[in-house]
């Protein structure tokens, strides 16, 4: 599986959806869409990749046969409160997907992770994390930074807030409370060189 980042304007007209869809659903590349522009996905690293394995591998193995069930890069989101469609590096989704078509867009996930590279760290912390917040469904989102051993965990509290959690030790566990799994950073950063 290929993952992939947001990079730069894929194209300067603006689209409307359908023809946002059209396009993506027979694009070799993956395109984010926001308000009519359409945002190319670069390349991920290794040590990108890496982390994904690590994470993706175990929620599929922890959740296999529950009502809630994770999902990679490839798994488009959309967003209908603000008009994003984006693919997030692993979604947590604890409703059945359902649409005639294999590619249509989903909604609803419960927990969102991405990976963080040099590139969008700053898009990933700021401008989407404030579009997820417009999932109504959304309690987690967890940022694993790539460079250093770091993961901020984003949970909404009990009075609908949301709260940062940080992990910075290898021997830390962090919690994904939506799904009840526990991960430590040693795991989820095996393999990296970190």
């Amino acid at each position: 599986m290929e993952l992939h980042e947001p990079a730069v304007a894929y194209n300067k007209r603006k689209m409307t959806v359908e023809e946002y869809l059209d396009s993506e659903n027979t694009s070799a590349e993956k395109h984010e869409y926001y308000n009519g522009e359409v945002f190319a996905m670069a390349g991920a690293g290794r040590r990108h990749n890496v982390i994904f394995r690590n994470v993706y591998g175990e929620l599929a193995y922890r959740l296999k046969g529950k009502q809630c069930q994770p999902y990679g890069s490839d798994l488009r989101i959309h967003i209908p409160q603000n008009s994003l469609f984006t693919y997030p590096d692993i979604s947590v989704i604890c409703k059945e997907i359902t649409g005639e078509e294999d590619n249509e867009p989903v909604t609803g996930p419960v927990a969102l992770v991405e990976i963080l590279s040099p590139s969008t760290k700053s898009y990933d912390r700021g401008v989407k994390f404030k579009l997820y917040r417009d999932i109504p469904e959304l309690k987690e989102y967890i940022l694993i930074d790539s460079e250093s051993v770091n993961v901020e965990a984003f949970r909404v509290n009990l009075n609908g807030n949301w709260e940062l959690e940080e992990y910075k030790s290898p021997e830390a566990l962090l919690t994904i409370q939506t799904v009840g799994i526990q991960l430590s950073l040693k795991e989820i950063y095996e393999g990296t060189g970190l």
